[in-house]
Protein backbone atom coordinates (compact mmCIF):
# COMPACT_ATOMS: atom_id res chain seq x y z
CA UNK A 1 0.00 0.00 0.00
CA UNK A 2 1.44 3.38 -1.06
CA UNK A 3 1.04 6.48 1.08
CA UNK A 4 -0.47 9.36 -0.86
CA UNK A 5 -1.07 13.01 0.02
CA UNK A 6 -3.55 15.08 -1.97
CA UNK A 7 -3.22 18.88 -1.76
CA UNK A 8 -6.50 20.77 -2.02
CA UNK A 9 -10.03 20.03 -0.86
CA UNK A 10 -11.95 21.19 -3.92
CA UNK A 11 -13.84 18.74 -6.10
CA UNK A 12 -10.65 17.65 -7.90
CA UNK A 13 -8.79 16.95 -4.67
CA UNK A 14 -11.71 15.15 -3.03
CA UNK A 15 -12.41 12.94 -6.01
CA UNK A 16 -8.72 12.17 -6.54
CA UNK A 17 -8.35 11.17 -2.89
CA UNK A 18 -11.47 8.98 -3.10
CA UNK A 19 -10.31 7.12 -6.20
CA UNK A 20 -6.75 6.66 -4.91
CA UNK A 21 -8.08 5.18 -1.68
CA UNK A 22 -10.48 2.99 -3.63
CA UNK A 23 -7.48 1.79 -5.63
CA UNK A 24 -5.65 0.66 -2.51
CA UNK A 25 -3.59 3.65 -1.39
CA UNK A 26 -3.44 5.11 2.12
CA UNK A 27 -4.56 8.69 1.49
CA UNK A 28 -4.44 11.94 3.45
CA UNK A 29 -6.05 15.06 1.98
CA UNK A 30 -4.90 18.48 3.23
CA UNK A 31 -6.89 21.67 2.63
CA UNK A 32 -5.60 25.11 3.58
CA UNK A 33 -9.01 26.57 4.43
CA UNK A 34 -11.33 25.51 7.22
CA UNK A 35 -13.98 24.24 4.80
CA UNK A 36 -13.97 22.01 1.74
CA UNK A 37 -15.12 22.89 -1.76
CA UNK A 38 -12.51 25.28 -3.15
CA UNK A 39 -14.18 27.31 -5.87
CA UNK A 40 -17.34 25.29 -5.23
CA UNK A 41 -17.66 26.60 -1.70
CA UNK A 42 -20.55 27.90 0.37
CA UNK A 43 -21.39 31.10 2.27
CA UNK A 44 -24.22 31.34 4.78
CA UNK A 45 -25.65 34.54 6.28
CA UNK A 46 -29.04 35.64 7.66
CA UNK A 47 -30.83 32.51 6.46
CA UNK A 48 -29.30 32.59 2.95
CA UNK A 49 -26.94 29.89 1.69
CA UNK A 50 -24.98 30.84 -1.42
CA UNK A 51 -22.97 28.55 -3.66
CA UNK A 52 -19.83 30.65 -4.07
CA UNK A 53 -18.81 29.36 -7.48
CA UNK A 54 -20.13 26.75 -9.93
CA UNK A 55 -23.90 26.67 -10.32
CA UNK A 56 -24.55 24.94 -13.66
CA UNK A 57 -24.81 21.13 -13.49
CA UNK A 58 -23.29 20.02 -16.80
CA UNK A 59 -22.39 16.50 -17.99
CA UNK A 60 -24.47 14.62 -15.39
CA UNK A 61 -23.19 11.25 -16.64
CA UNK A 62 -19.66 12.21 -15.50
CA UNK A 63 -20.88 12.77 -11.94
CA UNK A 64 -22.77 9.49 -12.00
CA UNK A 65 -19.70 7.68 -13.34
CA UNK A 66 -17.58 9.01 -10.46
CA UNK A 67 -20.13 7.92 -7.87
CA UNK A 68 -20.41 4.49 -9.51
CA UNK A 69 -16.63 4.08 -9.44
CA UNK A 70 -16.98 4.52 -5.67
CA UNK A 71 -19.78 1.97 -5.38
CA UNK A 72 -22.77 4.29 -5.29
CA UNK A 73 -24.65 6.52 -7.79
CA UNK A 74 -25.96 10.03 -8.38
CA UNK A 75 -29.47 8.77 -7.70
CA UNK A 76 -28.41 7.57 -4.25
CA UNK A 77 -26.43 10.70 -3.40
CA UNK A 78 -28.37 13.58 -4.99
CA UNK A 79 -31.90 14.74 -5.75
CA UNK A 80 -31.70 16.02 -9.32
CA UNK A 81 -34.56 17.97 -10.89
CA UNK A 82 -35.07 19.04 -14.50
CA UNK A 83 -35.26 22.80 -15.09
CA UNK A 84 -37.91 23.96 -17.55
CA UNK A 85 -37.12 26.35 -19.05
CA UNK A 86 -33.48 25.38 -18.88
CA UNK A 87 -32.46 29.04 -18.91
CA UNK A 88 -33.49 32.51 -20.11
CA UNK A 89 -31.59 34.83 -22.47
CA UNK A 90 -32.03 38.61 -22.55
CA UNK A 91 -30.18 40.45 -25.32
CA UNK A 92 -29.62 44.20 -25.36
CA UNK A 93 -31.81 45.94 -27.95
CA UNK A 94 -34.34 43.11 -28.32
CA UNK A 95 -37.81 43.11 -26.79
CA UNK A 96 -38.62 40.22 -24.53
CA UNK A 97 -36.55 37.20 -23.51
CA UNK A 98 -35.75 33.88 -25.14
CA UNK A 99 -36.48 30.89 -22.92
CA UNK A 100 -34.50 27.77 -23.78
CA UNK A 101 -36.67 24.70 -23.30
CA UNK A 102 -35.95 21.38 -21.60
CA UNK A 103 -36.12 19.25 -24.76
CA UNK A 104 -34.32 19.10 -28.09
CA UNK A 105 -37.55 19.20 -30.10
CA UNK A 106 -38.85 22.31 -28.35
CA UNK A 107 -35.54 24.10 -28.92
CA UNK A 108 -35.57 23.25 -32.60
CA UNK A 109 -39.04 24.82 -32.77
CA UNK A 110 -37.79 27.82 -30.78
CA UNK A 111 -34.94 28.47 -33.21
CA UNK A 112 -37.32 28.17 -36.16
CA UNK A 113 -39.70 30.69 -34.58
CA UNK A 114 -36.89 33.23 -34.31
CA UNK A 115 -35.28 32.68 -37.72
CA UNK A 116 -36.84 30.72 -40.61
CA UNK A 117 -34.60 27.77 -41.43
CA UNK A 118 -32.77 27.92 -38.09
CA UNK A 119 -34.72 24.90 -36.78
CA UNK A 120 -33.34 22.61 -39.46
CA UNK A 121 -29.89 24.19 -39.04
CA UNK A 122 -30.04 23.48 -35.31
CA UNK A 123 -30.92 19.83 -35.96
CA UNK A 124 -27.75 19.47 -38.02
CA UNK A 125 -25.73 21.49 -35.49
CA UNK A 126 -26.87 19.32 -32.58
CA UNK A 127 -26.14 16.12 -34.47
CA UNK A 128 -22.60 17.34 -35.01
CA UNK A 129 -22.39 18.44 -31.37
CA UNK A 130 -23.53 15.02 -30.16
CA UNK A 131 -21.13 13.20 -32.47
CA UNK A 132 -18.21 15.39 -31.39
CA UNK A 133 -19.13 15.05 -27.71
CA UNK A 134 -19.30 11.26 -27.90
CA UNK A 135 -16.00 11.13 -29.77
CA UNK A 136 -14.40 13.40 -27.17
CA UNK A 137 -15.58 11.18 -24.32
CA UNK A 138 -14.45 8.05 -26.10
CA UNK A 139 -11.08 9.25 -27.37
CA UNK A 140 -9.84 12.42 -25.66
CA UNK A 141 -11.33 13.30 -22.27
CA UNK A 142 -10.30 10.17 -20.37
CA UNK A 143 -6.69 10.06 -21.52
CA UNK A 144 -3.58 11.81 -20.24
CA UNK A 145 -1.97 11.42 -23.69
CA UNK A 146 0.84 9.36 -22.15
CA UNK A 147 0.71 7.38 -25.39
CA UNK A 148 -0.77 8.47 -28.71
CA UNK A 149 -1.15 4.93 -30.01
CA UNK A 150 -4.58 4.27 -28.45
CA UNK A 151 -5.87 7.51 -29.99
CA UNK A 152 -5.33 6.31 -33.52
CA UNK A 153 -8.63 4.48 -33.83
CA UNK A 154 -10.66 4.10 -37.00
CA UNK A 155 -13.28 6.59 -35.72
CA UNK A 156 -10.66 9.27 -34.98
CA UNK A 157 -8.81 8.76 -38.25
CA UNK A 158 -12.08 8.89 -40.19
CA UNK A 159 -12.87 12.24 -38.57
CA UNK A 160 -9.33 13.63 -38.73
CA UNK A 161 -10.03 16.19 -41.48
CA UNK A 162 -13.13 17.44 -39.64
CA UNK A 163 -11.18 17.61 -36.37
CA UNK A 164 -8.46 19.72 -37.92
CA UNK A 165 -11.04 22.13 -39.34
CA UNK A 166 -12.81 22.40 -35.99
CA UNK A 167 -9.55 23.07 -34.17
CA UNK A 168 -8.47 25.82 -36.56
CA UNK A 169 -11.84 27.61 -36.83
CA UNK A 170 -13.26 29.68 -33.96
CA UNK A 171 -16.57 28.81 -32.37
CA UNK A 172 -18.00 32.20 -33.33
CA UNK A 173 -17.09 31.74 -36.99
CA UNK A 174 -18.54 28.22 -36.98
CA UNK A 175 -21.84 29.46 -35.53
CA UNK A 176 -22.04 32.58 -37.74
CA UNK A 177 -21.94 30.42 -40.89
CA UNK A 178 -25.09 28.63 -39.78
CA UNK A 179 -27.21 31.24 -37.98
CA UNK A 180 -27.88 34.91 -38.68
CA UNK A 181 -29.91 36.10 -35.69
CA UNK A 182 -27.67 37.65 -33.04
CA UNK A 183 -29.58 36.03 -30.18
CA UNK A 184 -29.09 32.55 -31.62
CA UNK A 185 -25.39 33.16 -32.30
CA UNK A 186 -24.88 34.36 -28.74
CA UNK A 187 -26.81 31.45 -27.27
CA UNK A 188 -24.56 28.99 -29.13
CA UNK A 189 -21.34 30.93 -28.53
CA UNK A 190 -21.66 31.67 -24.83
CA UNK A 191 -20.60 28.16 -23.64
CA UNK A 192 -17.04 29.31 -24.44
CA UNK A 193 -17.19 31.26 -21.17
CA UNK A 194 -17.69 27.99 -19.28
CA UNK A 195 -14.34 26.99 -20.81
CA UNK A 196 -12.64 30.14 -19.57
CA UNK A 197 -12.42 31.65 -23.02
CA UNK A 198 -14.18 33.69 -25.70
CA UNK A 199 -16.16 32.38 -28.69
CA UNK A 200 -13.69 34.32 -30.84
CA UNK A 201 -10.74 32.35 -29.37
CA UNK A 202 -12.25 28.95 -28.57
CA UNK A 203 -11.92 26.24 -31.26
CA UNK A 204 -15.21 25.28 -32.88
CA UNK A 205 -14.72 21.71 -31.66
CA UNK A 206 -16.30 22.98 -28.45
CA UNK A 207 -19.66 23.42 -30.17
CA UNK A 208 -20.13 20.02 -28.53
CA UNK A 209 -21.17 22.00 -25.41
CA UNK A 210 -24.54 22.77 -26.98
CA UNK A 211 -25.43 19.08 -26.88
CA UNK A 212 -25.38 19.33 -23.09
CA UNK A 213 -28.05 22.00 -22.66
CA UNK A 214 -30.09 22.19 -25.89
CA UNK A 215 -30.48 18.44 -26.31
CA UNK A 216 -29.99 16.86 -22.89
CA UNK A 217 -31.58 19.65 -20.85
CA UNK A 218 -30.40 21.27 -17.62
CA UNK A 219 -30.50 19.63 -14.19
CA UNK A 220 -30.14 21.08 -10.70
CA UNK A 221 -29.05 19.23 -7.53
CA UNK A 222 -31.41 20.18 -4.70
CA UNK A 223 -29.44 21.82 -1.92
CA UNK A 224 -27.17 23.32 -4.56
CA UNK A 225 -23.52 22.61 -5.17
CA UNK A 226 -23.01 22.77 -1.42
CA UNK A 227 -24.94 19.51 -1.27
CA UNK A 228 -22.88 18.06 -4.13
CA UNK A 229 -19.59 18.81 -2.36
CA UNK A 230 -20.94 17.43 0.91
CA UNK A 231 -21.85 14.14 -0.75
CA UNK A 232 -18.53 13.83 -2.58
CA UNK A 233 -16.72 14.54 0.71
CA UNK A 234 -18.83 11.88 2.44
CA UNK A 235 -18.03 9.34 -0.29
CA UNK A 236 -14.35 10.27 -0.01
CA UNK A 237 -14.37 9.62 3.75
CA UNK A 238 -16.22 6.34 3.13
CA UNK A 239 -13.23 5.20 1.05
CA UNK A 240 -11.01 5.64 4.12
CA UNK A 241 -9.43 9.01 3.30
CA UNK A 242 -8.17 11.16 6.18
CA UNK A 243 -9.27 14.76 5.53
CA UNK A 244 -7.44 17.59 7.30
CA UNK A 245 -8.71 21.16 6.90
CA UNK A 246 -6.89 24.32 8.12
CA UNK A 247 -3.68 22.64 6.92
CA UNK A 248 -1.89 24.87 4.38
CA UNK A 249 1.03 23.29 2.53
CA UNK A 250 4.17 25.44 2.25
CA UNK A 251 6.49 22.96 0.53
CA UNK A 252 6.49 19.72 -1.41
CA UNK A 253 9.32 17.69 0.11
CA UNK A 254 11.65 16.10 -2.46
CA UNK A 255 14.74 13.95 -1.95
CA UNK A 256 17.65 15.98 -3.32
CA UNK A 257 19.49 12.99 -4.75
CA UNK A 258 16.80 10.77 -6.22
CA UNK A 259 14.32 13.56 -6.99
CA UNK A 260 11.66 11.34 -5.43
CA UNK A 261 8.79 13.04 -3.63
CA UNK A 262 8.86 12.43 0.12
CA UNK A 263 5.73 14.23 1.28
CA UNK A 264 4.53 17.73 2.10
CA UNK A 265 5.39 20.26 4.78
CA UNK A 266 2.56 22.14 6.46
CA UNK A 267 2.77 25.72 7.70
CA UNK A 268 4.33 26.02 11.15
CA UNK A 269 3.50 28.32 14.03
CA UNK A 270 5.77 31.30 14.53
CA UNK A 271 9.40 30.23 14.08
CA UNK A 272 8.59 26.55 14.54
CA UNK A 273 8.87 24.32 11.46
CA UNK A 274 5.67 22.78 10.23
CA UNK A 275 4.66 19.14 10.31
CA UNK A 276 5.89 16.95 7.47
CA UNK A 277 3.41 14.36 6.21
CA UNK A 278 5.42 11.62 4.54
CA UNK A 279 4.20 10.13 1.28
CA UNK A 280 5.31 8.09 -1.72
CA UNK A 281 2.87 9.93 -3.98
CA UNK A 282 1.78 13.57 -3.88
CA UNK A 283 -1.08 14.86 -6.03
CA UNK A 284 -1.58 18.60 -6.07
CA UNK A 285 -5.10 19.67 -6.94
CA UNK A 286 -4.23 23.25 -6.07
CA UNK A 287 -3.81 25.85 -8.79
CA UNK A 288 -0.94 24.56 -10.97
CA UNK A 289 0.86 27.91 -11.06
CA UNK A 290 0.83 28.04 -7.24
CA UNK A 291 1.98 24.42 -6.99
CA UNK A 292 4.89 24.85 -9.34
CA UNK A 293 6.13 28.36 -8.55
CA UNK A 294 5.45 28.40 -4.78
CA UNK A 295 5.68 24.84 -3.48
CA UNK A 296 8.72 23.75 -5.52
CA UNK A 297 12.17 25.29 -6.12
CA UNK A 298 12.76 26.55 -9.63
CA UNK A 299 15.03 23.67 -10.65
CA UNK A 300 12.20 21.18 -9.95
CA UNK A 301 9.45 23.06 -11.78
CA UNK A 302 7.97 21.46 -14.90
CA UNK A 303 5.93 24.62 -15.54
CA UNK A 304 8.11 27.53 -14.32
CA UNK A 305 7.15 31.19 -14.45
CA UNK A 306 8.41 31.45 -18.04
CA UNK A 307 5.67 29.00 -19.06
CA UNK A 308 2.98 31.15 -17.43
CA UNK A 309 4.36 34.35 -18.94
CA UNK A 310 3.36 32.95 -22.35
CA UNK A 311 0.07 31.31 -21.30
CA UNK A 312 -3.41 32.76 -21.79
CA UNK A 313 -5.49 33.12 -18.64
CA UNK A 314 -9.19 32.48 -18.58
CA UNK A 315 -11.31 35.35 -17.31
CA UNK A 316 -11.60 36.42 -13.72
CA UNK A 317 -14.99 37.64 -12.57
CA UNK A 318 -16.97 39.98 -10.44
CA UNK A 319 -19.19 37.73 -8.35
CA UNK A 320 -22.21 39.14 -6.56
CA UNK A 321 -24.10 37.31 -3.83
CA UNK A 322 -27.40 39.10 -3.29
CA UNK A 323 -30.19 38.38 -0.86
CA UNK A 324 -33.29 40.09 -2.27
CA UNK A 325 -36.60 40.75 -0.52
CA UNK A 326 -39.67 39.62 -2.41
CA UNK A 327 -40.03 37.54 -5.56
CA UNK A 328 -38.19 37.98 -8.88
CA UNK A 329 -40.35 36.33 -11.57
CA UNK A 330 -38.39 38.27 -14.21
CA UNK A 331 -35.44 35.91 -13.64
CA UNK A 332 -35.30 32.18 -14.29
CA UNK A 333 -33.09 29.74 -12.39
CA UNK A 334 -30.41 30.53 -14.99
CA UNK A 335 -30.59 33.88 -16.82
CA UNK A 336 -28.05 35.26 -19.29
CA UNK A 337 -27.77 38.94 -20.24
CA UNK A 338 -25.93 39.64 -23.51
CA UNK A 339 -24.68 42.95 -24.88
CA UNK A 340 -25.47 43.84 -28.49
CA UNK A 341 -21.78 44.41 -29.28
CA UNK A 342 -20.65 40.86 -28.65
CA UNK A 343 -17.09 41.25 -29.93
CA UNK A 344 -16.39 44.47 -28.01
CA UNK A 345 -17.49 42.81 -24.77
CA UNK A 346 -14.97 39.99 -25.13
CA UNK A 347 -12.29 42.37 -26.40
CA UNK A 348 -12.55 44.23 -23.09
CA UNK A 349 -11.80 40.97 -21.26
CA UNK A 350 -9.22 39.32 -23.50
CA UNK A 351 -7.85 42.24 -25.52
CA UNK A 352 -4.49 44.02 -25.12
CA UNK A 353 -5.98 46.74 -22.90
CA UNK A 354 -8.20 44.93 -20.39
CA UNK A 355 -11.12 46.83 -18.91
CA UNK A 356 -14.26 45.97 -16.98
CA UNK A 357 -17.04 45.60 -19.61
CA UNK A 358 -19.76 48.23 -19.20
CA UNK A 359 -22.45 47.26 -20.07
CA UNK A 360 -21.53 43.64 -19.54
CA UNK A 361 -22.63 40.25 -20.72
CA UNK A 362 -23.31 38.35 -17.52
CA UNK A 363 -24.89 35.33 -15.88
CA UNK A 364 -27.46 35.18 -13.07
CA UNK A 365 -28.49 32.17 -11.00
CA UNK A 366 -31.66 32.27 -8.87
CA UNK A 367 -31.82 28.85 -7.18
CA UNK A 368 -34.47 29.96 -4.67
CA UNK A 369 -37.11 29.62 -7.38
CA UNK A 370 -36.95 25.83 -7.06
CA UNK A 371 -34.99 25.29 -3.84
CA UNK A 372 -36.48 26.83 -0.67
CA UNK A 373 -33.47 25.74 1.39
CA UNK A 374 -31.22 28.49 -0.01
CA UNK A 375 -33.17 31.57 1.15
CA UNK A 376 -35.53 32.59 3.96
CA UNK A 377 -39.23 32.70 3.15
CA UNK A 378 -40.22 35.74 1.11
CA UNK A 379 -36.72 36.28 -0.27
CA UNK A 380 -34.66 35.31 -3.31
CA UNK A 381 -31.10 34.05 -3.52
CA UNK A 382 -29.34 35.70 -6.47
CA UNK A 383 -25.82 34.88 -7.67
CA UNK A 384 -24.32 37.05 -10.42
CA UNK A 385 -21.17 36.28 -12.43
CA UNK A 386 -19.70 39.01 -14.63
CA UNK A 387 -16.71 37.79 -16.67
CA UNK A 388 -13.83 40.23 -16.19
CA UNK A 389 -10.14 40.42 -17.09
CA UNK A 390 -7.74 38.31 -15.04
CA UNK A 391 -6.08 41.39 -13.61
CA UNK A 392 -5.38 41.83 -9.89
CA UNK A 393 -5.50 45.61 -10.23
CA UNK A 394 -9.30 45.40 -10.39
CA UNK A 395 -9.23 44.62 -6.70
CA UNK A 396 -11.08 42.50 -4.21
CA UNK A 397 -14.63 42.47 -2.90
CA UNK A 398 -16.16 42.13 0.55
CA UNK A 399 -19.48 42.19 2.44
CA UNK A 400 -21.85 45.17 2.52
CA UNK A 401 -19.86 47.33 0.09
CA UNK A 402 -16.58 47.13 2.03
CA UNK A 403 -14.55 45.88 -0.92
CA UNK A 404 -12.19 47.99 -3.01
CA UNK A 405 -14.01 51.10 -4.23
CA UNK A 406 -13.61 50.54 -8.01
CA UNK A 407 -14.98 47.00 -7.74
CA UNK A 408 -17.90 48.07 -5.54
CA UNK A 409 -18.74 50.92 -7.90
CA UNK A 410 -18.72 48.43 -10.79
CA UNK A 411 -21.04 46.15 -8.79
CA UNK A 412 -23.46 49.08 -8.38
CA UNK A 413 -23.54 49.56 -12.15
CA UNK A 414 -24.13 45.84 -12.71
CA UNK A 415 -27.11 45.87 -10.35
CA UNK A 416 -28.47 48.88 -12.24
CA UNK A 417 -27.99 47.07 -15.55
CA UNK A 418 -29.85 43.97 -14.34
CA UNK A 419 -32.66 46.17 -13.01
CA UNK A 420 -33.02 47.95 -16.36
CA UNK A 421 -32.66 44.99 -18.71
CA UNK A 422 -34.79 42.54 -16.68
CA UNK A 423 -37.36 45.23 -15.78
CA UNK A 424 -36.87 45.12 -11.99
CA UNK A 425 -36.75 48.89 -11.29
CA UNK A 426 -36.58 48.57 -7.48
CA UNK A 427 -33.92 45.81 -7.41
CA UNK A 428 -31.25 47.84 -5.59
CA UNK A 429 -33.70 48.91 -2.89
CA UNK A 430 -34.70 45.31 -2.21
CA UNK A 431 -31.17 43.98 -1.62
CA UNK A 432 -30.83 42.96 2.05
CA UNK A 433 -27.60 40.94 1.75
CA UNK A 434 -24.67 41.87 -0.49
CA UNK A 435 -21.22 40.43 -0.96
CA UNK A 436 -18.78 41.04 -3.79
CA UNK A 437 -15.84 38.88 -4.90
CA UNK A 438 -13.18 39.83 -7.43
CA UNK A 439 -9.78 38.94 -8.89
CA UNK A 440 -8.01 39.78 -5.64
CA UNK A 441 -10.20 37.33 -3.72
CA UNK A 442 -9.54 34.52 -6.20
CA UNK A 443 -5.81 35.13 -5.81
CA UNK A 444 -5.76 35.47 -2.02
CA UNK A 445 -8.25 32.74 -1.14
CA UNK A 446 -7.49 30.15 -3.81
CA UNK A 447 -3.97 30.95 -4.99
CA UNK A 448 -5.42 31.53 -8.47
CA UNK A 449 -2.94 32.57 -11.13
CA UNK A 450 -3.58 36.23 -12.04
CA UNK A 451 -6.84 36.01 -10.11
CA UNK A 452 -8.52 33.93 -12.81
CA UNK A 453 -11.88 32.47 -11.83
CA UNK A 454 -11.44 29.30 -13.87
CA UNK A 455 -7.86 28.63 -14.97
CA UNK A 456 -5.94 28.68 -18.26
CA UNK A 457 -8.30 29.41 -21.17
CA UNK A 458 -9.31 26.67 -23.59
CA UNK A 459 -7.68 28.13 -26.65
CA UNK A 460 -6.07 25.77 -29.16
CA UNK A 461 -2.61 25.77 -27.61
CA UNK A 462 -4.08 25.03 -24.17
CA UNK A 463 -6.55 22.28 -25.10
CA UNK A 464 -6.32 18.47 -25.27
CA UNK A 465 -2.68 17.29 -25.48
CA UNK A 466 -1.47 20.91 -25.62
CA UNK A 467 -2.79 21.53 -22.10
CA UNK A 468 -0.48 21.19 -19.09
CA UNK A 469 0.02 17.52 -18.25
CA UNK A 470 -0.79 15.77 -15.00
CA UNK A 471 2.67 14.44 -14.11
CA UNK A 472 5.85 16.24 -13.08
CA UNK A 473 8.80 15.81 -15.42
CA UNK A 474 11.24 16.75 -12.66
CA UNK A 475 9.96 14.99 -9.52
CA UNK A 476 9.15 11.29 -9.25
CA UNK A 477 5.80 10.60 -7.65
CA UNK A 478 4.39 14.13 -8.14
CA UNK A 479 1.13 14.50 -10.06
CA UNK A 480 -1.37 17.27 -10.82
CA UNK A 481 -5.17 17.35 -10.94
CA UNK A 482 -7.83 20.01 -11.38
CA UNK A 483 -8.89 22.66 -13.87
CA UNK A 484 -5.33 23.91 -14.55
CA UNK A 485 -4.37 20.57 -16.07
CA UNK A 486 -5.86 18.17 -18.58
CA UNK A 487 -8.62 17.64 -19.51
CA UNK A 488 -9.55 21.19 -18.43
CA UNK A 489 -11.98 23.59 -16.77
CA UNK A 490 -15.23 22.73 -15.00
CA UNK A 491 -16.42 20.33 -12.31
CA UNK A 492 -16.91 17.37 -14.70
CA UNK A 493 -13.39 17.87 -16.05
CA UNK A 494 -12.04 17.95 -12.50
CA UNK A 495 -13.71 14.60 -11.80
CA UNK A 496 -12.15 13.18 -14.96
CA UNK A 497 -8.74 14.60 -13.95
CA UNK A 498 -8.98 12.52 -10.77
CA UNK A 499 -9.59 9.39 -12.81
CA UNK A 500 -6.61 10.24 -15.00
CA UNK A 501 -4.36 10.12 -11.93
CA UNK A 502 -5.43 6.53 -11.27
CA UNK A 503 -4.89 5.62 -14.92
CA UNK A 504 -1.48 7.29 -14.93
CA UNK A 505 -0.38 5.37 -11.82
CA UNK A 506 -1.65 2.12 -13.31
CA UNK A 507 0.13 2.75 -16.60
CA UNK A 508 -3.29 2.60 -18.28
CA UNK A 509 -3.15 4.42 -21.62
CA UNK A 510 -6.67 3.54 -22.73
CA UNK A 511 -8.89 6.40 -23.84
CA UNK A 512 -12.16 5.46 -22.17
CA UNK A 513 -13.44 5.66 -18.59
CA UNK A 514 -12.49 2.98 -16.06
CA UNK A 515 -14.91 0.09 -15.40
CA UNK A 516 -17.48 0.59 -12.63
CA UNK A 517 -17.03 0.08 -9.72
CA UNK A 518 -13.32 0.77 -9.41
CA UNK A 519 -11.46 -2.35 -8.25
CA UNK A 520 -7.93 -2.18 -6.87
CA UNK A 521 -5.34 -3.76 -9.15
CA UNK A 522 -2.96 -4.48 -6.26
CA UNK A 523 0.77 -3.67 -6.01
CA UNK A 524 2.40 -2.18 -9.09
CA UNK A 525 5.59 -0.40 -10.02
CA UNK A 526 5.53 3.37 -9.83
CA UNK A 527 5.75 5.23 -13.11
CA UNK A 528 9.23 6.71 -13.68
CA UNK A 529 7.97 10.27 -14.15
CA UNK A 530 11.09 12.30 -13.38
CA UNK A 531 13.79 13.01 -15.91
Amino acid sequence: MSRAVVIGGGIAGLSTAALLARDGHEVTLVEQRDALGGRAGSWEVDGFRFDTGPSWYLMPEVFDHFFRLCGTSSAEQLELIQLDPGYRVITQGFDGAVDVAASREENIALFESIEPGAGRALETYLESARDTYEMAKKSFLYTSFASFGPLMTRDVLKRSAKLVRMLLQSLDAYVAKRFGDLRLRQLLGYPAVFLGSSPFLTPSMYHLMSHLDLADGVLYPMGGFTRLIDRIAAVTRDQGVTIRTSSPVVRIVVDETSKQVRGVELAGRGDEPGEVIEADIVVSAADLHHTETTLLPEELQTYPQSYWDKATAGPSALLLYLGVKGELPQLEHHTLLFTADWRENFEAIFGPTPTLPDPASLYICKPSGVDPSVAPEGHENVFVLVPAPADLSFGRGDVDGDGDTPLEAYADRIIEQIAAWAHIPDLADRVVVRRTYGPGNFHEDLGAWRGTALGPAHILKQSAFFRAGNVSKKVRGLYFAGGSTMPGIGLPMCLISAELIVKRLRGDTSTGPLPEPLESTGPRAEEPSAA
